[in-house]
């Protein structure tokens, strides 16, 4: 474990990439401690990323870019101006909502924080926004993204514990909502701080429902993705599919902003960010393998219940070694990697596996907007251009709004589970 942990964390803080630093700790790990062939970490790859179930996340990175790049975004931003944009930092409230709306569409963090970033961080700097602050607020909105459903981290949590994903879609419903609530009240407080005011017209039913109009069809993506799901009428994977086309034709025949160059250009990334993220996600499958070989879930489940049997406690423990994981690794790896070790746990305490799982996503996804390792942090201090050192201290604030959250999502499993049993 000293190996295998302490190697991957320590090559990964001399800057080597995060899929070649459990790729190399794994075999090192083989090399010295194992008596079965190297060779089985290249073929536990290919087993981890041969499943019909991960195809999803292609497909869901690629719809992201595509409704970036053909005006959907835009639109959702229009509809949340036109509702909220009046009140006091009411561009900050447009940011928390579009995220909302975005991520309920594309399931990813990164994804979210770009194309909102890119539409909403300008003109926050010509309302006299902080660089800084806006910049954060995009990135802590960013992770509402794979909260909401659809998301590629459950995704991710569904195949490597073998849990209903369309259930863990909707457990992650209400706490999405309450992070952008969280965020939404932090936001009207720090702007009352600093003065920054929201639009000058009060909301105008006309203006509502001529933005509602306009961006009807970036509002139906959520409602047939999810809604296909929940119907049985497609799986997340084919959900995922059926978004890219979705997103093809609003895009190119509706709103007729994406062009064959953009739709290049989205193939481009979605290829690119695919890539990255089945390198990680195969090295991590491997490593995992070789954890539940040695039956080292089993061990350090032992060990946490040996100190005490508590449950509060326990909880309490899993949610800090949970958040300071979130600040060191991306999450793919990381529930790849802990989820089989943590919860049996959390079953040795009747928990639902649904809810353990909205838990372990909802700290993860807070690790998005900590150093060292907060990814969307680093998407939005690219846009605004702005050093990702001087945004800690707004970031220091709105993960301690979301911790809030994931106390009330801890301790109290309606938040995750009223909509299922329901």
């Amino acid at each position: 474990m000293l190996i295998l942990f302490g190697g991957m964390v320590v090559l990964i803080f001399i800057g080597v990439p995060v899929g070649y630093s459990i790729g190399l700790a794994t075999i090192a790990t083989f090399t010295l401690f194992s008596t079965m062939p190297v060779s089985i970490v290249a073929q536990n790859c290919f087993t981890g990323l041969n499943s019909f179930v991960l195809l999803a996340i292609p497909f869901f990175i690629l719809a992201g870019v595509i409704m970036s790049e053909g005006g959907i975004a835009r639109r959702l931003v229009d509809i949340a101006d036109s509702v909220i944009g009046f009140v006091t930092g009411g561009l900050g409230m447009c940011v928390v909502m579009t995220s909302t709306f975005f991520g309920a569409i594309t399931g990813s963090g990164n994804a979210t924080t770009s194309a909102v970033g890119s539409l909403l961080i300008p003109p926050m700097e010509e309302k006299k926004y902080g660089r800084t602050y806006s910049a954060t607020l995009v990135a802590a909105s960013g992770a509402i993204g794979i909260i909401i459903p659809p998301s590629i981290p459950f995704v991710i949590y569904g195949v490597a514990t073998s849990t209903s994903i369309g259930d863990l879609f909707i457990a992650g419903i209400l706490p999405g909502l309450l992070m952008c609530v969280s965020l939404m009240i932090a936001n009207y407080f720090i702007s009352k701080k600093h003065g920054y005011v929201g639009s000058d017209t009060r909301p105008q039913l006309k203006n509502i429902l001529t933005a509602l109009r306009k961006g009807i069809w970036a509002l139906l993506a959520p409602v047939i993705i999810l809604g296909g799901i929940y119907s049985g009428i497609f799986t997340p994977t084919e959900s995922a599919v059926v978004a890219v086309v979705y997103s093809i034709i609003a895009g190119a025949f509706i709103y007729r902003e994406l062009t064959w160059k953009k739709l290049q250009h989205a193939l481009y990334q979605a290829v690119m960010i695919n890539g990255i993220t089945s390198f990680i996600i195969a090295f991590s499958a491997s490593m995992a393998k070789y954890l539940s070989l040695e039956r080292i879930p089993d061990q350090i489940c032992e060990a946490i219940l040996s100190v005490t049997d508590n449950k509060f406690v326990i909880l309490f423990m899993l949610n800090i070694v949970l958040l300071i994981v979130g600040m060191l690794i991306d999450i793919i790896p990381a529930i790849i990697i802990l989820a089989p070790i943590f919860l049996p746990i959390a079953l040795s305490f009747n928990m639902s596996p649904i809810q353990f799982g909205v838990i372990m996503v909802l700290n993860l996804a807070i690790g998005f907007v900590t150093p060292p390792y907060g990814s969307t942090l680093f998407v939005a201090s690219a846009i605004a251009k702005v050093q990702v050192d001087r945004m800690f201290k707004y970031a220091v604030i709105l993960s301690g709004v979301l911790c809030i959250v994931l106390l009330l999502v801890t301790y109290v499993p309606w938040f995750s589970l009223a909509l299922i049993q329901h």
